[in-house]
């Protein structure tokens, strides 16, 4: 199977986790843009060069966009970037062509509104303004904000808006096979959330998440079907919602399997793979910051059949507890992955994409999966849950990881050189290298 896949940066997670997930079956030739055409914190994508190779890759089974990528350069550069709406309009519709008699699979940020005054992905006025801009969106009430700061931010959500809605219109016309509109960090009421209904109104799909949409993409790309049950480990509170999310963990789950492609199995003998979702109890945690939740208590003993982990108890970064109780018994015939990567969408969705294709595999590659593995559990486990808080800034992290590489050679596989980078240059998230 060949696949055409346009990230939204160049993230190790939205650009290796593509790679190394897809590595897991021989059989698919991921197509993917050169890492340097694409984006990061503060530089916009190659758009120009991103197009050209799209017209020189046409030929594929599924293509799979970001089209943030292609309009703004990047799903930050959608928040900070001054071009016109007729710039933008312009931009885009040289892509549509290309798309034409192709599946193609796409999405769209709706523009998401931070409850912070921190302004590295945001424009620069957002760190006096940001926590104001926020509530202004949630009660409608303006405390202070200067009339041109609000005039700007508004003049650019409608900016997208109608960008939004152009793409609306292709899928009318048949352009897109899927197109998804993401709701990126959601509180229960605001500006993105009556864009969505608006967008819904018109017959447009809104999903919560963000980054990890087009993983679930690619996996509902895979057109082959897999029964799933999810078990839940606090299943009495599987309707509180998550942190940065306006659904519940339960709906969040739904709404993943159902944009992937997966059967919901109505019980665990019905299954192909039981999803373990490791969820809260009332409130999400985040030990970065210090938001406590009570960890897994419980002894974890996996079912006598596929399975795979999608631990959500804390935001960004695994539950210790929970991550050891799963070692203790892992069977890797039966195991078919973990994730504990930022939000429940992510890793739900990034989760789903690594079972679809493992279990539909044609030429399944074992040492693929078990490298993924590695990576995940030394960047959501060690790294995000222990060692992060641990550092002040970026810094060299070797004799801070090398006890939970020492730990996971015992369940996966001793690999004699691993190293870390951090690509963005800030602690938020790192690169292992394998």
């Amino acid at each position: 199977m060949k696949i055409v896949f346009v990230p939204i940066d160049n993230r190790p997670v939205c650009y290796n986790l593509a790679k190394d997930i897809c590595a897991i079956d021989r059989d698919i030739e991921l197509l993917i843009p050169p890492r340097e055409f694409l984006g990061d914190l503060n530089k916009i994508a190659n758009i120009e060069g991103i197009l050209s190779w799209l017209e020189g890759h046409s030929e594929s089974d599924a293509m799979i966009l970001s089209l943030d990528t292609i309009c703004y350069g990047g799903l930050i550069p959608s928040r900070r970037g001054s071009e016109s709406f007729e710039e933008l309009k312009s931009r885009i519709e040289r892509l549509k062509p290309i798309l034409r008699d192709k599946k193609v699979y796409a999405f769209s940020s709706i523009m998401r509104i931070s409850n912070n005054n921190y302004n590295e992905e945001e424009k620069e006025y957002w760190k006096d303004w940001g926590k104001k801009i926020f509530a202004y969106s949630y009660s409608g009430i303006n405390d202070g904000i200067p009339d041109e700061i609000l005039e700007d931010y508004l003049s650019t959500r409608k900016r997208n808006f109608e960008i939004n809605k152009i793409y609306l219109e292709w899928q009318k016309e048949g352009v897109f096979d899927t197109l998804i509109f993401s709701k990126d960090d959601c509180a229960e009421r605001g500006f993105n959330v009556e864009e969505a209904r608006d967008l819904e109104a018109l017959g447009g799909k809104t999903k919560t998440g963000a980054d990890e949409i087009p993983l679930t993409l690619l996996a509902r790309a895979i057109q082959k079907e897999v029964k799933i049950y999810p078990d839940f480990t606090e299943p009495e509170f599987k309707s509180c919602v998550s942190n940065y999310e306006d659904v519940s963990i339960e709906q969040s789950v739904m709404g993943q399997l159902k944009l992937g492609g997966f059967r919901l199995a109505e019980s665990k003998d019905d299954a192909d793979i039981i999803l373990v979702v490791n969820n809260f109890i009332e409130k999400q945690g985040e030990l970065v910051m210090g938001w406590n939740t009570k960890p897994f208590s419980g002894i974890f003993t996996p079912q006598d059949k596929p399975y795979c982990v999608a631990d959500v108890r804390f935001a960004n970064g695994a539950d210790n507890r929970f991550v050891r109780e799963v070692f203790k018994n892992l069977n890797l015939a039966d195991f078919y992955g973990y994730a504990g990567w930022n939000t429940s969408a992510n890793t739900l969705g990034s989760l789903l994409a690594m079972v679809k294709v493992r279990w539909n595999a044609k030429k399944y590659d074992e040492k693929a999966f078990i490298k993924l593995q590695m990576i995940r559990f030394l960047d959501d486990w060690a790294y995000q849950a222990n060692v992060r808080g641990m550092i002040e800034s970026p810094c060299d992290i070797k004799k801070l990881m090398k006890p939970y590489e020492e730990e996971l050679s015992g369940v996966f596989h001793d690999y004699s050189a691993i190293s870390y980078s951090y690509p963005w240059g800030r602690k938020f998230e790192i690169e292992v290298n394998l």
